[in-house]
Parts: structure tokens; C-alpha cells; sequence
């Protein structure tokens, strides 16, 4: 969802800069049979697929616009432009579309623009794109124009605005913030909120809200491509910026010069496509499943490295997390500080430990937090306690905070407008207890955290609908191939999704790393190296490459907070920030937290 400037400063802060990486052989790390060499195979065919005469029709129909650039944020040029709300009528009602570039520090020998997206949906790419200098390698800025086109409804771009006021935003938007609903009546309570917020996009939030599916932002993006001169386009995405890129792809597959999306998502599962919209978004991605596969094998090595490494090595792992959780369940914790009383709960502690998932450091500060709430629930007045108090408290109230009074903040909406426009879901909201149940059997702990994301999208609740909306093919060969990336561990965007998109684009090549946390770029120099030399010269790693992290769990000691002592130098050392990905996850997704 839309992140604000300032808090999209404050995640590239928090991260973990670029770090040294290495190849390692694929079999050395994958933790699926599936061998990446297999997943690259796909039918060949003689000659890149056409844009269909539709799409040329809908966009080459709209005169290129002239950008009237202005200096902004010190550093950068903005614009704005007023696109069409429906390409098949393009002298109709516009929607106001946010530009935003970082020009090349070497113009004379500039490749021409890097179109980027950050994820979400709702993601702004025009912070993202003022963000570059902090993230991107300086090869890459030196060759490229950095520009962000802000989805429509999106961040700068004209807003979808579901409610009349904040008050009544707020008073269905009340009825939601948690991570997830445990029990009837907590549950009762957040489908109510659910189908108040369909209802309201589907009503006060038109025309924008039947217009915001990412087959309208890859046209947008096409058009805007054409008005900063490329010929074709370059792009770098993130997260679900991949299924933006993914989406171009297909739908322009002869206007591709260069294609990176890393952190993947399976686009066919995204859409739900045929019987598959019976079901919940997360049984189609599965990104449950590798959250839950991250957590298993951070107890594995947690338990192998021990005390000295890890801080939740003591008895089994595995075991001890059950039963904090199980404890949760039964009687929430009450702990008081200088601001007042808070209670955790079950959600609260699975929302935060999927949080920590997202970081490189994901194996320390997930088992960190676990023997934090451990002490927690044993009780006591020892300094231990209260440290771990204050860290738990730190941890969940960022999570939990909420973020909707004024000024009125779109971000769930805008999250929705696209999720729900973009494919279709179950027909009534009521089918959600009973399906996100079934998902926390199969993937532990976070199958219903990852369950209640779409719920507003039920198709009795949301009845907008795009009907310009893409869903397919996803197999077009593209006139340059296309770099796929995917990590091992991502708790958002499932691994598999990665290997399940390069087996359907035929002019792909996957690139693996054994990151952990949420996308690779910036988590080693294998990765992203590979990243840049392929947006520089369109020069693809070889088959079965998997980079390796500089980072791995539980390799070195831990300080007293949990985490390696070299953690907190890694940045300055390196340079570069990780990149400020947004991604789609359900923990606060109300508050513009990620």
C-alpha cells in the first residue's frame, strides 16, 4: 500500500545495505526439488509475440503527451499527466497520473529511462524513483533516467477515495486493524468491516475504483514511455511490481529493451483465473507457505547453532514457539509501561514475527522476538524482563499503530482497488473463516494472517468491476528476454511463483538467490550485480545460477539485543540502503506500515 515519503525514508534507513554475495551450485541450497535448471525450460517460439492489435489501438490512440518537467525534491523532475480513465474512450474523463525522474548523471552517454515500480499494490513509484540514489547501484544511475509513474488512484496520482470523510473511513476502517481475527466474534466483527469497505469502493469510490487494474497502469506506463522518448522499455520491479512488469510483458511483448521483477508473483494464480476464483487469494500465491517454510527452517538452524548464536536455542525451537503461541491463544499478555497498558495476543505475536520474516536478518530478530514474549509470559521483575517488555511493546505498537486520522490516508483503498479490480475472488465474504482455516493447516501460523488479505474483493461486496482488465495469456516471448529473480526464503512472494513464472514466459531466465527477508536485490553483490549488468547490457546470468547472501542465519554471535554485532555496521560499510520494497503484507496494513 502507499507508503508516505517519510516513511519510505525511514524503511531504506532501516535496512540492511548492499552486501557481498557469491554463486553457489543450485543444488547446494534449494530447499525444493524442483532444480531451477528445470524451471527455466519452456516452449520456444520462432519470433517475438505482437502487441495485440487491441492494446495498440487503446494506447497509440492517445496523442504523446508533452511532460512539462519541473524541478522537485531537490534532486528530481515532476510531472503530471491526465491519461485516459478508459482507454476505449480516449477523448472521455482523464485521470491525473504523478511523474517523477532522477535524471542520469551521464547524460552524454545515458541508455535512456529505468521505469520502476516498489510493489503493494499501492506502492508509490515516484518516492521509489526519488529514493534510487539511496538504493540503486551507481552503475545503473549513471546510464539511467530513474522515473516513476504513480498508479492511478496511487499515491501523487489522483486518489481513489472510498469515503466521504475521515469519520466514516475511520468507523469501518476500525473494524479492521488488526493483523487478523481470532474466534467468531472478533471475526463477525472484521467481515462486517470488510464488506462496509467493498461496498464503499464500489459506490463512492467510482469511477476510479473500476478503473485501477494493473493492465490500466502497465497502459499508462506505455504511454508515459513513449513521452520521455524510449523507444522500449526498461524496467525494474519489486514485489508486486513484478506482476506489473509481468503484465507488460504480455500485453506489449515488442516493446521490451530490458525486464527485471524480482520477488515474483505467479500471475495466473494472481488472477484467479477459471475455478481458481473460488478461491481465497492466498491458497491460489502461497505466500503463507513460504513464510511457514522460512519459519521451520529457522528453527532447524536455530536449534543447530545454539545459545551462543541464537536466542531462542534453548530445548527445541520449534516446540517452545508452539507453545508461546498456544499460550497467547488461551490468555492474551498484559504488560504495563510509562504510556499506558497493552495486550498482545496471538495475531499480535504471529503479525509481528511475519514482520520480522521480511528483514535479511530474519532468522535473529524473528527468534529474538520469541524469547522476548517467552519472558513475557514466564512473568518477573529481572532487568531481562523488562528489557524484553520494552522490545515487545517497541515491536507490536509499531505494528499496530494506527494511521487514518487526518489527513485522509487512501492506502487500504488503494491496495484494494487493485487486488479487487485485478481478479476474481469468492462470492461472499462469509466463505472466509472456514477457507483461511483451512490455509492455517496448511501453512501454520500464517495462513490466516495471509488469508483475510483480500476479503473486501468478495464479488457480492466489491461489484465494480474493469472490464479492460488483463488475465491473460501469461506466455508471450517478448522481443528481449526477461530477468526473473527469486529467493528461497521470501515470506510474501513465494519462491514458487518464481519458478512457475519462468516455466510460463518463454523468453525468461531465472536468477535464485538464498536470501532471506522479501526480494534479492541489494542483499548481496552476486544478485544485484546480476540485476545491473542485465538492465545495462541485457546480458543474462547463466541457467541455474544461485547467488548466495553474505548473511545467514545464526553464523555469528549475537549481541545482547539479539542480532550480529556486525548488523549495524553492514550498511555503512556497503553504502547502498535495500531498496524500500512494498510489500503486500497483512500486518497493519491500515497504517501504511510495512
Amino acid at each position: 500500500m502507499h507508503l508516505s515519503r517519510s516513511r519510505l525514508m525511514a524503511a531504506g534507513i532501516a535496512g540492511i545495505a548492499l552486501v557481498a554475495g557469491v554463486s553457489v551450485p543450485a543444488e547446494a541450497a534449494s530447499p525444493a526439488k524442483a532444480s531451477t535448471a528445470s524451471a527455466e525450460t519452456a516452449a520456444v517460439q520462432a519470433k517475438p509475440a505482437k502487441t495485440s492489435k487491441a492494446e495498440r489501438k487503446r494506447v497509440d490512440s492517445v496523442p504523446t503527451p508533452k511532460l512539462g518537467w519541473y524541478k522537485c525534491y531537490g534532486i528530481a523532475e515532476c510531472a503530471t499527466v491526465k491519461l485516459p480513465l478508459d482507454y476505449d474512450k480516449p477523448k472521455g474523463a482523464k485521470t491525473e497520473i504523478a511523474v517523477l525522474r532522477v535524471k542520469a548523471k551521464d547524460q552524454k552517454h545515458k541508455i535512456g529511462s529505468l521505469f520502476v515500480n516498489p510493489g503493494g499494490p499501492g506502492g508509490s513509484a515516484t518516492s521509489f524513483a526519488l529514493d534510487a540514489p539511496y538504493f540503486l547501484s551507481e552503475s545503473v544511475l549513471q546510464k539511467f533516467d530513474v522515473v516513476g509513474v504513480d498508479p492511478r488512484g496511487i499515491g501523487a496520482s489522483a486518489n481513489i477515495k472510498c469515503f466521504r470523510s475521515v469519520k466514516a473511513q475511520t468507523a469501518v476502517l476500525n473494524k479492521l486493524n488488526i493483523a487478523f481475527p481470532v474466534g467468531a466474534k472478533q471475526e463477525a466483527t472484521y467481515l462486517a468491516g470488510a464488506k462496509a469497505l467493498g461496498k464503499a469502493c464500489s459506490t463512492t469510490g467510482k469511477p476510479l475504483s473500476g478503473a485501477m487494474s494493473t493492465a490500466e497502469v502497465a497502459r499508462d506506463m506505455d504511454v508515459v514511455r513513449r513521452a520521455v522518448g524510449d523507444k522500449k522499455l526498461t524496467y525494474l520491479g519489486f514485489s508486486y511490481g513484478t506482476a506489473l512488469g509481468e503484465y507488460y510483458a504480455n500485453m506489449f511483448p515488442d516493446r521490451v529493451r530490458a525486464l527485471a521483477i524480482d520477488g515474483n508473483l505467479d500471475p495466473r494464480a494472481w488472477v484467479g483465473a477459471g475455478s481458481a476464483g473460488n478461491q481465497i487469494l492466498d491458497a491460489r500465491l502461497h505466500s503463507a507457505n513460504g513464510a511457514y517454510r522460512a519459519l521451520k527452517e529457522i528453527f532447524k538452524r536455530c536449534d543447530q547453532a545454539g545459545e551462543k548464536y541464537c536466542a531462542f536455542a534453548a530445548g527445541n525451537p520449534e516446540t517452545n514457539f508452539a507453545a508461546i503461541a498456544k499460550s497467547l491463544k488461551a490468555k492474551p499478555v498484559v504488560v504495563s509501561d510509562e504510556s499506558g497498558t497493552f495486550t498482545i495476543t496471538y495475531a499480535d505475536f504471529v503479525g509481528a514475527e511475519l514482520g520480522m520474516l521480511y528483514s535479511p536478518y530474519a532468522g535473529e530478530s524473528t527468534m529474538q522476538l520469541a524469547a522476548d514474549v517467552a519472558a513475557l509470559i514466564k512473568g518477573g521483575s529481572s532487568s531481562a524482563v523488562s528489557a524484553a517488555r520494552a522490545s515487545v511493546l517497541h515491536r507490536i505498537r509499531t505494528a499496530r499503530a494506527t494511521g487514518y486520522d487526518f489527513p485522509y490516508d487512501n492506502g487500504f483503498e488503494a491496495t484494494m482497488g487493485v487486488v479487487c479490480t485485478d481478479g476474481t475472488h469468492p462470492k461472499n465474504v462469509a466463505s472466509w473463516p472456514a477457507a483461511t482455516t483451512v490455509r492455517d493447516r496448511q501453512a501454520p501460523y500464517f495462513g490466516k494472517a495471509w488469508g483475510y488479505i483480500d476479503v473486501p474483493c468478495a464479488r457480492s461486496t466489491w461489484t465494480v468491476r474493469d472490464e479492460d482488465a488483463y488475465r491473460g495469456p501469461f506466455t508471450k516471448r517478448t522481443s528481449a528476454p526477461v530477468l526473473l529473480v527469486g529467493n528461497f526464503w521470501d515470506p510474501a512472494t513465494n519462491y514458487d511463483s518464481s519458478v512457475a513464472m519462468s516455466r510460463q514466459l518463454p523468453n525468461s531466465r531465472l536468477l535464485t538467490s538464498n536470501n532471506w527477508g522479501h526480494t534479492a536485490y541489494g542483499t548481496g553483490t552476486c544478485a544485484t550485480g546480476a540485476i545491473d549488468r542485465y538492465l545495462l547490457s541485457v546480458a543474462l546470468p547463466a541457467k541455474g545460477k544461485v547467488c548466495a547472501a553474505e548473511h545467514q542465519p545464526f553464523t555469528e554471535p549475537i549481541d545482547p539485543g539479539g542480532v550480529p554485532a556486525t548488523a549495524t555496521t553492514m550498511s555503512a560499510t556497503a553504502g547502498k540502503r535495500l531498496p524500500p520494497v512494498v510489500a503486500p503484507q497483512p500486518v497493519s496494513i491500515l497504517t501504511g506500515r510495512r
